[in-house]
């Protein structure tokens, strides 16, 4: 039998022990031994939980204890997380977590410190919820070199975006809507600014190209400022707006790495993705585009990820799972401005005609974009593969029109 320990009993640390206890006799087959829930670690009390008699308010009751050698942290966020988990593995006791945004800051430490020890540090969970990314990534994609993953990472954004989309309601009263549905905090800046999304590609693309990409050295742009007029821009260009985190390999080695809503063709495997569901494209150079879709988050999915990382790691005690990067570099991302892409603009300006002219002398040729009844004053259209910083320079050139919107459209 391997007891174990939860630190945190919110939504996927109760639907951990939901999974744990109503499909006991099968995991126990699959792990090969029981699995027993030794300590749960909440400073509220759960007299009406199964698991009533199990509960602890005091850390150390957790690291202490030799009999439990593996703990699942599900308490979010930095603070105590990091610490909690440090000790954890410095006690020898093998970590689980489903805690993103640990992940995406210390994750090469964390690595690092369980590699040392001959532990297991899995956090399949952080990415992808119920969708199982990081172990397919690592395993079976093994044999290709992967030179782009992108997708769609946030379930909150992707169905605000969706009811814009589809039923024609303004940005304000969709994110109104999610968090009525309970899809959306009370506080939703962290889904909408992109700073999930940020925190999910970071991993991604820490353990696609071996080493950590840092939040705070990625370009993160949110959903705020998508406006109905660039849905329906977007949609006579052929195409809908998605918030997608995306990192690449450039040829001098560095990554390409930005969190940005960009314009997906209606062709793109992507553009179908919606309400609360996510995406995951990963392109390979022998498989080619895999795309793994799912629910990115929920109770009980993301609980499904978490027991499937505690199953592994019952299997592997006293051996390691190589999953792991090294740590990254201050010039390891390069500098968004840099990143190419053709750009939907709209601009404000008196003639239309004569700017988007001057725009052509300095841009090229540019594809332009109109709706039924869209203003007079406003001139949209698509440029062609250009840089931001070129961008900035054209526009900065030519002061007889100001920037309603510009956004990205990306090759997925």
């Amino acid at each position: 039998m391997v007891k174990i320990a939860i630190m945190g009993y919110g939504v996927v640390g109760s639907g951990v022990v939901e999974v744990l206890l109503k499909n006991k006799k099968n995991i126990t087959h699959k792990a090969g031994e029981p699995i027993e829930i030794s300590r749960i670690l909440d400073i509220r009390e759960f007299p009406d939980s199964p698991v009533a008699g199990r509960f602890t308010d005091n850390f150390e009751d957790i690291v202490n204890d030799p009999d439990i050698k593996i703990v699942v942290e599900t308490i979010g966020g930095l603070n105590p997380a990091y610490d909690f988990v440090r000790r954890c593995l410095m006690s020898g006791k093998s970590v689980v977590s489903s805690n993103k945004e640990l992940v995406a800051a210390k994750g090469d430490k964390l690595l690092a410190l369980a590699r040392e020890r001959n532990l297991n540090f899995l956090f399949e969970a952080s990415v992808g919820g119920g969708i199982p990314i990081l172990r397919p990534l690592d395993q079976c994609l093994a044999a290709n070199e992967v030179f782009e993953i992108a997708g769609i990472l946030n379930g909150t954004t992707n169905f605000v975006l969706t009811k814009m989309i589809h039923d024609d309601i303004s940005f304000d009263d969709a994110l109104n809507l999610a968090q009525r549905l309970g899809y959306a905090e009370r506080d939703p800046l962290a889904d909408i600014g992109g700073l999930d999304a940020c925190r999910k590609i970071c991993i991604l693309a820490s353990l696609a190209f071996g080493k950590h990409v840092y939040p705070e050295q990625v370009h993160t742009e949110g959903i705020q400022n998508i406006t109905l007029e660039d849905v329906k821009y977007a949609d006579k260009w052929g195409g809908v707006i998605k918030l997608i985190g995306r990192a690449r390999k450039l040829k001098d080695g560095r990554l390409d790495c930005i969190v940005a809503p960009m314009i997906l063709p209606h062709t793109s495997r992507l553009a179908a993705v919606n309400d609360v569901f996510n995406g995951i494209l990963v392109r390979g150079d022998a498989i080619g585009d895999v795309v793994f879709y799912g629910q990115g988050a929920g109770k009980l999915p993301t609980a499904s990820a978490v027991v499937a990382d505690i199953i592994d790691e019952v299997k592997h005690l006293g051996a390691r799972k190589y999953l792991s990067w090294e740590p990254g570099g201050a010039d390891y991302v390069a500098d968004y401005h840099d990143s190419k892409s053709a750009m939907m603009l709209r601009l404000k300006c008196d003639n239309t005609e004569m700017f988007k002219s001057k725009l052509e002398d300095m841009l090229g040729v540019c594809e332009s974009v109109e709706f039924e009844n869209s203003p007079s004053d406003e001139l949209a259209l698509v440029t062609p593969v250009i840089t931001q910083t070129r961008l900035d320079e054209v526009i900065g050139a030519l002061p007889d029109a100001s920037m309603i919107s510009s956004i990205r459209i990306a090759d997925l």
